[in-house]
């Protein structure tokens, strides 16, 4: 299964016994790393291939809703209205779920959020995956509001993917420094933040996919609120961290993909593997040159092909390779792609240059029409720690969930889960499963 590929990629992590001082530099990466990336990504695909067996099927890829309730069968049979599905091109339809919600948001207050998730194909069910975008605008009443817009496009017979994440923010957020102590202390953070990542991938086999792309991370006038000693100071480090500074990070990107599953809004089945290596370079306006590495392994283990029933497992590496990177830039919990790593965790709790993300998740319908069902969750994460890559503290998070169908041609959940971990809890509300 996956544990083969995490056993080998810890064997890979520069732990205090490989090396001694922080940065990683790119000497180190190119000569314990670089060689071994092939390596490390085609062990991957050796691992998801094992999944083949449960690749999917024509009863899962054209799966018989008949039987099953959602939110909309609900809403039609109370208000007695009929609705019309949304054609497309070639009689493709659009499959809507929109969720007004408020949540607590970093930084203290809450937000309203509305909570738009579209899913739609490009192409044959029967060999063209499920295609997603999602829009959740969110506002506080302490002047903090985000405009997030995330795609993951399959075009016909999965030829291409392209995958895009453009946000606007504007926060304060709360900042612990860097390490995985665990202190106490913290200072709040006021900026704006721009982030454009747009990728595209082309299928070289079934399955495996390869490709480039683009990413830019702006932060505007970073300073903080109500503190007198400082960012860097409280910090100690000094890049991305003086009263008032932008920070810009502008790359290129290489993405390797391997995903078997057919619906990446609710997976039932099936594996993910994907290895992004970004280069940012000044010659592209970054402040400074500076290199990441992130490597996502998911798996799908279905027990019951009639109704929800499954364990879905997610490890998550993410590291930087030079030591002059932004410190808004550096590896931090929930700051993945749609911001759900670390449930019972504050984001940005822990931070540095290094970060593992080990996630487990049970999923199982309640009702024989799949209305409702539940999940029982688990988390362990860890960084290192400053001035050294070493992975010391082990910070474990659990929880138990709700989900409540909402679109059931799309497999769109209601997702409501509450979780806890040393010091701290909180509810989440979300569009789709988690990961």
């Amino acid at each position: 299964m996956g544990l083969p590929v995490l056993q080998y990629v810890v064997q890979l992590m520069p732990y205090q016994t490989h090396i001694q001082s922080y940065p990683l530099t790119m000497a180190y990466f190119t000569k314990h790393l670089l060689k071994k990336l092939p390596v490390i990504f085609f062990s991957m695909l050796g691992v998801c291939v094992q999944a083949q067996d449960e690749k999917p099927t024509v009863s899962e890829i054209n799966k018989d809703t008949a039987d099953e309730r959602d939110l909309l069968d609900i809403a039609k049979a109370v208000i007695h209205f009929k609705t019309k599905q949304i054609p497309r091109k070639n009689g493709k339809k659009v499959y809507f779920a929109v969720l007004p919600l408020t949540s607590n948001v970093p930084g203290g207050g809450k937000a309203l959020i509305t909570s738009t998730t579209a899913g739609f194909y490009m192409g044959p069910r029967r060999n063209t995956s499920l295609s997603s975008v999602s829009f959740s605008p969110d506002i506080s009443f302490n002047g903090q509001y985000g405009l997030p817009l995330r795609s993951n496009l399959w075009f016909k017979q999965n030829k291409f993917n392209v995958l895009g994440d453009t946000r606007f923010l504007l926060y304060p957020q709360y900042t612990w420094g860097l390490g995985g102590s665990g202190n106490a202390a913290r200072v709040l953070v006021n900026y704006q933040y721009i982030r454009f990542y747009q990728s595209v991938l082309k299928k070289i086999r079934p399955f495996v996919f390869v490709g480039a792309g683009y990413a830019l991370d702006y932060h505007l006038n970073i300073k903080t609120i109500g503190d007198t000693v400082g960012l860097q100071k409280f910090t100690g480090y000094n890049s991305g961290t003086r009263q008032g500074q932008n920070s810009f990070s502008s790359g290129l990107l290489v993405n390797f993909l391997y995903d078997s599953r057919v619906n990446t809004i609710n997976p039932g089945s099936g594996a993910s593997a994907s290895l992004m290596l970004r280069a940012n370079q000044q010659f592209l306006g970054s402040n400074t040159n500076w290199k990441s590495l992130m490597l996502d392994l998911r798996r799908y283990l279905a027990f019951n092909k009639q109704r929800q029933d499954v364990l879905a497992l997610w490890a998550y590496y993410w590291t930087v390779l030079n030591s002059d990177v932004p410190y808004l830039d550096l590896p931090s919990i929930g700051w993945d792609s749609y911001q759900r790593s670390g449930r019972g965790i504050d984001q940005n709790r822990y931070r540095g240059s290094g970060l593992v993300d080990l996630e487990a998740e049970y999923r199982r319908d309640i009702t024989e029409d799949g209305l409702f069902g539940f999940v029982v969750f688990a988390n362990l994460n860890a960084v290192t720690e400053q001035n050294k890559y070493q992975f010391k503290y082990w910070h474990p998070a659990a929880g138990v969930g709700l989900r409540i169908k909402f679109n059931k041609l799309s497999g769109t959940n209601v997702a409501i889960d509450y979780a806890v971990s040393k010091g701290y809890s909180s509810f989440y509300i979300n569009l789709g499963e988690v990961f």
